[in-house]
């Protein structure tokens, strides 16, 4: 019997699995899927990517180059879900999607394709920026406006701070911004003080934001050092608990002065591991 599995291994093949998933005879859960509900989807599966591009380069981190291929390739099943979707309905396809995208990155890279010259990232970055601010002149849209897309919320702070830095709407420094946050940290310690639930909110808002702005000027991306820390948390957190339990110990009964000395102990070892090894 012959197999109905397709035996290449090529774009327009890969565009075929994809609409024969969503098919009459395809799979029940990639027919029920709407733009809608692979929302989640794309976000989980472009930080699982994120996660493998940020690892560091080691000899204990051999298969990275083979999690990255798996994982930009479940990214790339998003777009073709989309784009199936899309075609669907009558609304676009993937050649669509492609022209447009090879069309905008023609248009925007006119010291590749055109007569133009750029010889620095700087000089792209603002040839870029010009570029772009006329096709939302073209689309009738103010280039003044904020306009900065829903990214995660540190993120989308930094982008707007990049925003308005084009807009000479800026601290001169990093000192600047520096003294923003502490007035920002002062008026939280006031609002705790006085233990007001909605400025609270407020003043830590605004101190997460200034915080955003401050790696900025610093030119640190804060999403990216906040997801370093997160991992470096767990990473410690988990030795600890680790260390703890080698120890014969009970977690629900430890005290707090325990944990901690496992906490200082398990960052102790994790330290003297990373100055015998630095690249991992």
């Amino acid at each position: 019997m012959q197999s109905s599995s397709p035996t290449s291994h090529t774009f327009v093949s890969l565009v075929e699995i994809v609409a024969k998933l969503r098919g009459p005879e395809g799979c029940p859960w990639d027919k029920e899927q709407t733009h809608n509900s692979l929302t989640r989807y794309a976000i989980e599966e472009t930080f699982e990517l994120v996660e493998v591009l940020e690892e560091k380069d080691s000899t204990e981190n051999s298969d990275k180059d083979l999690r990255m291929k798996e994982e930009l390739g479940d990214v790339l099943f998003q777009v073709l879900l989309h784009a199936q979707i899309a075609q669907e309905r009558g609304a676009f396809t993937i050649e669509d999607i492609i022209q447009t995208l090879s069309e905008k990155m023609i248009r925007r890279h006119p010291h590749v394709f055109g007569t133009e010259k750029a010889s620095t990232s700087e000089d792209v970055g603002k040839r870029w920026a010009q570029i772009k601010a006329a096709e939302k002149r073209d689309s009738g849209t103010s280039s003044l406006k904020l306009d900065v897309p829903p990214l995660p919320a540190l993120q989308r702070a930094f982008k707007i701070g990049k925003k308005t830095e084009s807009l000479k709407f800026d601290w001169e420094d990093a000192s600047g911004a520096l003294l923003k946050v502490e007035e920002e940290f002062a008026e939280l310690k006031e609002a705790l003080d006085e233990d007001q639930e909605d400025a609270i909110h407020h003043e830590l808002g605004d101190t997460l934001f200034s915080l955003a702005q401050l790696g900025r000027h610093l030119k640190i991306e804060p999403e990216q050092v906040l997801r370093t820390a997160n991992r470096r948390f767990e990473e410690r957190f988990n030795l600890m608990v680790e260390l703890s339990m080698t120890d014969g110990l009970n977690w629900e009964q430890m005290s707090m002065e325990v944990k901690d000395t496992y906490w200082v102990k398990a960052k102790n070892i994790i330290n003297s591991q990373k100055k015998k090894n630095p690249i991992s």
